[in-house]
């Protein structure tokens, strides 16, 4: 059985199997942070990762970001998927930040999801990681997974991370994203999981799962 009792255990099982934690868990810089996670979004860690090393190359702050051609931004980040949209989002976030946070990154969620571009998990991973602060950030395979543990009940991102703040430890808050987004690319797979490969075979109720591999 999975619960949040042996939660840490079950974590480092995860993370065993499952390998490094995600590109933009290592950095520090919150400029670098948010920046990174936003054009993290449905894109390869390695693509970003890529991308990002160039881009800070030439856009060192928000006021180089705020004074950048839409159309040069575009260029320079176009590996990223759907990056049209990342430009623009980048853009007014920058331009909100110099208006409105004298050029700094807010450190609240809610003064961070008022950005342009920024969501609750992304808003999550910039409080953790830039500022180690308590946050979860809960994207689809977090949200997925915690339900096939059978850790919660849920039935969208927002109600997984309003679950998982009441039942899971604090200091187990951003291992959670660190841990479940690699095991659930890897191994929890959305379609098809590789059950029969899973240190967790055993233990987890396989909520939903229909053709497990």
């Amino acid at each position: 059985m999975i619960s949040a009792d042996n939660l840490p255990e079950i974590l480092e099982k995860a993370r065993q199997v499952a390998g490094s934690v995600a590109f933009v868990s290592r950095l520090r810089e919150p400029y670098r942070v948010l920046v990174s996670t936003m054009l993290s979004a449905r894109t390869k860690d390695e693509i970003t990762s890529r991308v990002t090393g160039r881009l800070f190359v030439e856009v060192k702050s928000f006021r180089d970001m705020d004074a950048m051609d839409l159309e040069a931004l575009e260029e320079l980040i176009k590996p990223i998927n759907f990056y049209r949209t990342k430009a623009r989002n980048l853009k007014g976030m920058a331009r909100k930040i110099l208006s409105k946070h004298k050029g700094k990154v807010p450190e609240t969620i809610d003064e961070l999801v008022e950005l342009p571009g920024v969501g609750r998990k992304t808003a999550n991973l910039v409080f953790s990681v830039a500022f180690g602060k308590p946050g979860i950030c809960v994207d689809t395979h977090v949200h997925r997974i915690s339900n096939r543990w059978g850790l919660v009940r849920t039935g969208s991102p927002l109600e997984t991370e309003m679950a998982l703040r009441r039942i899971a430890p604090r200091e187990l808050w951003q291992p959670l994203n660190d841990y479940l987004v690699p095991f659930g690319k890897e191994v929890c797979t959305p379609i098809g999981p590789r059950c029969s490969a899973c240190p967790l075979d055993d233990l987890c109720p396989k909520n939903g799962v229909k053709s497990p591999r």
